[in-house]
């Protein structure tokens, strides 16, 4: 048995019987910071608040009852959770899921309001994987892989479908990558239709186990994870999704943390469209694709799940800020003489610079009796104007640094 695409065409006829309509979304934003024409494929909007929804109701409606009777039992990190709860939920079976730790709260409690058991073990992806399995084996559950599965594929492959049925004349579908089973669904899904659309996934640098697999030409596994994209935090790509993504995707290309957070201010801040970090993840590949000899190319960026508290979104909107350069923080000693502040004060009023905090502290310098520091928080319109700003400090001979 492989992924073909009868599988994911027959997946579409039963999927879009309980998923939303997610159609895609021009972003002149992100089309003039990428020089592409960027559409957006919003899952985030989805039915559980990912795509997930579809692998997890395709693989289920695909079991026999006896299976379905005895139990489901599946691992993930939040967004599979979702949609096999809910689909087990449907189907009128028990189901238990085993999470990471160090999931977000919100997907734990999303996941228990769908009727499944929560079980909390292990650091990442990996180590709950493992403890299902160990239940498995020893209760006679049946477990949902969250993507090294045909039926799981052959539904997360429909949203390739739909991308195509909107915009068949894509040149580039940007995909999230963490096992594989959403590009390998999409890409066979895609390319089945249009064989000249190419397929590319984005991965963290901090979890870029398929592009390394891909480099070696093997399945390989990576020592440890760490990115804030706990949705793809995968050591280790499928064995049935590897082989997949080397026949049908074109390439991977990795982004750093701050390439998230990033996409992830502009998406909400632009588009008023909340995300996870994982979600995010081909809108910040958008900025690594080079334009064609021609100008820019017709490119739809996934995304894939937007399933984030309120506490790390905050999180993510001051790191976005400071990225961009709107938000920053430095410090710069002063003679401890009447009138030095002021001065500061006047020439960041001449330059525009809104200041959000100072602390004016005669405790941090060696020398607390001849100077003092002052340690200055601005917001400004960007990396230009930041650039303006100090600029302007230093050409009027103070010594600044950077803090954030």
């Amino acid at each position: 048995m492989s992924l073909t695409p009868r599988m994911i065409k027959d997946a579409h006829k039963h999927v879009k019987k309980v998923t939303h309509p997610t159609p895609v979304v021009y972003s002149p934003v992100f089309s003039a910071e990428t020089g592409h024409e960027i559409w957006m494929k919003p899952e985030n909007m989805q039915r559980t608040g990912a795509y997930k929804l579809r692998g997890a109701y395709n693989k289920i409606r695909n079991l026999p009852e006896d299976c379905r009777s005895k139990g489901l039992i599946a691992s993930s990190a939040g967004n599979h959770a979702q949609g096999v709860a809910y689909a087990a939920q449907m189907a009128g079976a028990p189901a238990t899921i085993v999470m990471p730790v160090t999931t977000p709260l919100i997907k734990v409690e999303n996941t228990r309001k769908y009727g499944a058991e929560v079980i909390l073990h292990g650091h990442c992806y990996d180590d709950a994987y493992e403890k299902a399995m160990d239940l498995a084996h020893h209760e006679g559950y049946t477990f949902v892989h969250p993507f090294d599965d045909y039926h799981v594929m052959a539904g997360q492959g429909t949203v390739g479908l739909e991308i195509m049925e909107e915009i068949p004349d894509a040149d580039i579908i940007l995909v999230p990558v963490g096992g594989g089973g959403l590009i390998s669904g999409i890409a066979v899904a895609a390319k089945s239709i249009n064989p000249n659309v190419k397929v590319i996934g984005v991965e963290p640098l901090g979890a870029r186990a398929m592009k390394l697999s891909l480099d070696r030409g093997k399945l390989s596994s990576l020592d440890l994870v760490n990115t804030i994209a706990d949705g793809v935090a995968v050591k280790t790509p499928g064995s049935k999704t590897f082989p997949l993504v080397q026949q049908w995707v074109d390439e991977i290309v990795t982004v750093s943390d701050f390439d998230i957070m990033e996409a992830f201010l502009l998406l909400m801040e632009q588009h008023k469209m909340v995300a996870e970090s994982a979600g995010v993840l081909a809108l910040a590949g958008a900025k690594k694709i080079r334009p064609a000899s021609g100008g820019g190319l017709k490119v739809v960026s996934v995304i894939s799940g937007g399933n984030i508290d309120v506490v790390t979104i905050s999180t993510m909107i001051d790191r976005g800020l400071v990225s961009r350069g709107r938000v920053c923080c430095f410090s710069v000693d002063l003679p401890d003489t009447p009138g030095e502040l002021l001065k500061i004060s006047e020439l960041l009023f001449r330059t525009h610079a809104n200041v959000i905090k100072l602390d004016h502290n005669q405790f941090k310098t060696p020398d607390r009796f001849q100077q003092v520091q002052l340690e200055v928080t601005i917001e400004t319109n960007g990396h230009g104007h930041l650039s303006d700003i100090l600029g302007t400090l230093v050409g009027a001979g103070y010594v600044i640094k950077k803090i954030v």
